[in-house]
């Protein structure tokens, strides 16, 4: 069996010292801020990065330069004799296609994954990837097995502000003032492609209550096989709000009493600097089974 390496980017949640104890390398999405370039907590910590947008300073999100992934899968290929590479949803961003491009020029050393995920679901597909490697499965075959599986997962996601969906040019700016007016909030939702909308609701506290009754509607159809035999993780994640993540943590493990652990992270910087501060997500995904 050969030896394979894995590799994703900073956009799984997935920080530089939890690669090196996982044992896989992690790419920092990079951000250019007043024309500056960071890279996601090498030279940008989450702390900084939220200063920064709510000092209303222009912040643009990019992606790894096709000189430094090939740089990076060269030097792997020393050691390891095949890559899997897992980008975050070619839905939500170019680089997926970037990797694509440039993995044909490797003879099928590397295996670029498009089973559209972000943030925690998209950390599970590396969790997955390390136990079909340390099952036998060669780099290809993690690839087809990750991307025939890309469906089984589902995020759900509210905003604490509008202001975010604005700039992006996602709703009109009127449509931001009656909604800031009347405390609307949306929940967003992502099934495989992209980001959509789920949603509108009064205040926080129903949209709370409305992402866990759609992610329970999910446990209870789309999901009810895998949850009777053990495989569904279920997650949580955020944007710059810990405390209040916490008692978001709480409220979910108290509405899926049959799931004792819920993962959460933060959310990636690429996602909050399109929705801005203070977001809650509960998210699940079905784990491989070997």
């Amino acid at each position: 069996m050969g030896k394979i390496a894995i590799v994703t980017d900073s956009n799984s949640g997935i920080t530089q010292q939890q690669g090196k104890e996982l044992g896989i390398r992690v790419i920092p999405m990079p951000f250019f801020i007043n024309e500056e370039l960071f890279l996601e907590e090498i030279t940008l910590s989450q702390e900084q990065f939220y200063e920064k947008l709510k000092n209303d300073e222009p912040i643009s999100t990019s992606q790894p330069s096709p000189g430094d992934l090939i740089e990076l899968w060269d030097s792997l290929l020393t050691e390891y004799d095949e890559i899997v590479h897992i980008p975050m949803s070619s839905g939500l961003s170019t680089s997926c296609a970037t990797a694509i491009g440039l993995s044909q020029d490797y003879d099928g050393k590397v295996q670029v994954v498009n089973n559209q995920r972000i943030s925690v679901t998209m950390r599970q597909s590396v969790l997955d990837a390390l136990a079909l490697r340390d099952a036998g499965r060669s780099a290809a075959e993690i690839r087809e097995i990750l991307e025939k599986e890309k469906m089984e997962s589902s995020i759900y996601i509210t905003l604490e502000t509008l202001k975010y969906l604005k700039k992006g040019g996602r709703i009109t700016p009127a449509a931001a003032a009656i909604g800031t007016v009347l405390n609307l909030k949306p929940v967003l939702q992502i099934q495989g492609e992209k980001l959509d909308a789920y949603s509108k609701v009064r205040g926080k506290k129903q949209a709370k209550k409305v992402m866990l009754k759609a992610m329970r509607q999910d446990m209870d159809t789309r999901f009810a096989e895998y949850v009777s035999r053990g495989e569904m993780c279920l997650m949580a994640a955020y944007a710059g709000n810990p405390a209040e993540a916490e008692e978001w943590k709480q409220e979910i493990l108290e509405s899926f009493p049959e799931f004792p652990e819920v993962h959460m992270d933060p959310l990636s910087l690429s996602v909050s600097c399109h929705i801005g501060q203070g977001a809650l997500a509960i998210a699940c995904a079905k784990k491989v089974t070997i």
